[in-house]
């Protein structure tokens, strides 16, 4: 805002102009933003590295699934370099261990289709096709939708960590057709568990926003006591929420207070974490006790019901 224009400001305006610049700074603790904004402090004194002083020291804790053992003898006396016979008795002075990744190939098998002629009528006989659909494996199917849904691995880094990882040089669009040929796996449990949705009575929800095949889309999570359901989708509209749920209408709905999300239960919950972050804030904006009778009151609800279920709630979802 230029000069001229706080000039023409009223007394009013101004008052609330400085007030709204002594604001404090919204974070990941005091709203939905997700962490990676926060602003990092600098530390002037801090010491590079190094546990806090009096931290307890701990050492690695050796693996119980162990591949090999191998026994190291000394071969000289150290004092008087004297050989030592290999028969002389010894006892173990110490284990030191050394973990290493096995060389990972590829197993490409081809299959060699042999053709015979009968010789009692002349036919032409050939064998069968012995690998059907195609040519890749369930273990290389495992591996890709692992690192394609669980990691979010776009096209080209998968395509990069196969070729990096394993030596396999795979196309785009055959990555794609084998995700494609993976889904099919999955669909029964998730079928499973939207029909558990749709038949729950505390139903939870929340929604963030994501890219999809590059382009703009959103996240939805459903909880439920039997099934987490999650949905992708091009548009944050209540629409997501009516598809899912199919008419069923929980007697329970918890979400935060985004107005897509409100309606969809006989009764509304609040989400208890949106609010304790919305009175986050208002403690550290307000001198106002409410904030702080608010946070008691959340606090001895968090207690109360620690016992329940854990309502999932993704960063960075929709206004308060």
């Amino acid at each position: 805002m230029k000069r001229d224009e706080l000039e023409r400001l009223s007394k009013a305006e101004l008052i609330e102009l400085v007030l709204r610049l002594q604001r404090p700074e919204k974070t990941s603790h005091t709203s939905s933003k997700p962490p990676s904004t926060d602003r990092k402090e600098r530390r002037e004194h801090a010491k590079p590295g190094g546990a806090k002083p009096g931290h307890e020291g701990h050492s690695r804790l050796l693996g119980d699934d162990v591949s090999e053992r191998i026994a190291h003898r000394p071969e000289v006396c150290p004092c008087c370099r004297m050989a030592l016979a290999p028969d002389l008795a010894a006892e173990e002075a110490g284990v030191w261990e050394r973990i290493e990744l096995p060389a990972v190939r590829p197993q490409v098998v081809h299959h060699h289709r042999l053709a015979v002629r009968c010789p009692e009528c002349g036919t032409r006989a050939v064998a069968s096709v012995p690998v059907s659909g195609t040519p890749f494996g369930p273990r290389l199917h495992a591996v890709a939708t692992y690192l394609k849904t669980y990691q979010a691995l776009s096209y080209e880094r998968l395509q990069a960590a196969l070729a990096d990882l394993f030596g396999l040089r795979l196309s785009q669009g055959g990555l794609m057709n084998l995700l494609r040929r993976a889904q099919g796996r999955f669909q029964a449990g998730r079928e499973a568990a939207v029909a558990a949705l749709r038949r729950a009575e505390v139903v939870a929800s929340d929604e963030t926003g994501v890219r999809i095949e590059g382009c703009s889309g959103y996240h939805w999570v459903f909880r439920c006591q039997d099934a987490v359901v999650h949905q992708a989708a091009p548009t944050r509209a209540a629409s997501v929420v009516r598809a899912m749920m199919d008419g069923h209408h929980p007697a329970v709905w918890l979400s935060d207070q985004y107005s897509a999300q409100q309606g969809h239960g006989l009764a509304q919950q609040t989400c208890l974490a949106h609010l304790a972050r919305d009175v986050a804030y208002a403690l550290e904006a307000s001198d106002d006790p409410v904030p702080y009778r608010l946070k008691l009151w959340l606090g001895s609800e968090a207690v109360n019901l620690s016992p329940g279920p854990a309502w999932p709630i993704p960063a960075g979802s929709g206004p308060e």
